[in-house]
């Protein structure tokens, strides 16, 4: 039997591109969350879970809505965090971005990320499928996981708002990327969140 982790992350927030990590979502983001909701209507889900802060939290409100048979619960398992700290193996072009980054914050994400792992990283008796709403971070955190690479190559991993990956978790096999940034729900113009442009 399949555990399959559909992860989203949250829409666009407000002044997103002036570096703030939280907010109400713009209504770029609005926009998103509604077309995410469309895409995943008619899948059934035995749980959504949603990060607390603001902006997963308003993306999982206009799921509900547009899919009234889901009820978002919110998980501090899935808040925005650090997952990893500086590792000796770690390319040392990512070395500098630490700068900003506490001991403090590196050990939390750390033990968040250990306990977000135990909690949906688990087989099912039964074919089980789990929306999480949550955060770039957390997200590339799992699908490092899920190939089993080294720490810090969550850093590598970036995701659009509402952008939809699937990972499927078994028993006897490796857990497997089943998509990943998958955007296809989404027009050219509201494809944000990404450091870099993608190709049109």
């Amino acid at each position: 039997m399949s555990h399959y982790l559909y992860l989203v992350r949250h829409g666009e927030h407000q002044d997103a591109e002036h570096g703030l990590r939280d907010g109400k979502l713009s209504e770029r983001g609005k926009r998103q969350s509604m077309l995410i909701a469309d895409r995943l209507g008619g899948l059934p889900f035995d749980g959504v879970y949603h990060s607390p802060l603001e902006a997963p939290s308003e993306t999982a409100a206009f799921l509900s809505q547009r899919l009234p048979s889901i009820q978002p619960e919110p998980s501090t398992l899935l808040f925005d965090c650090i997952p990893s700290g500086p590792t000796p193996d770690m390319p040392h072009a990512y070395q500098g971005w630490y700068g900003g980054i506490t001991e403090e914050e590196i050990v939390a994400g750390q033990a968040q990320m250990g306990d977000a792992v135990s909690e949906w990283f688990t087989p099912a008796r039964e074919d089980r499928h789990d929306l999480l709403i949550t955060h770039n971070a957390v997200i590339g955190w799992f699908v490092r996981e899920a190939f089993q690479a080294p720490e810090w190559r969550w850093m590598g991993t970036n995701v659009a708002h509402t952008a939809l990956t699937i990972i499927r978790i078994r028993s006897a096999k490796p857990a497997e990327v089943v998509t990943l940034n998958d955007l296809a729900h989404l027009p050219v113009e509201l494809r944000t969140g990404l450091p870099v442009d993608q190709p049109v």
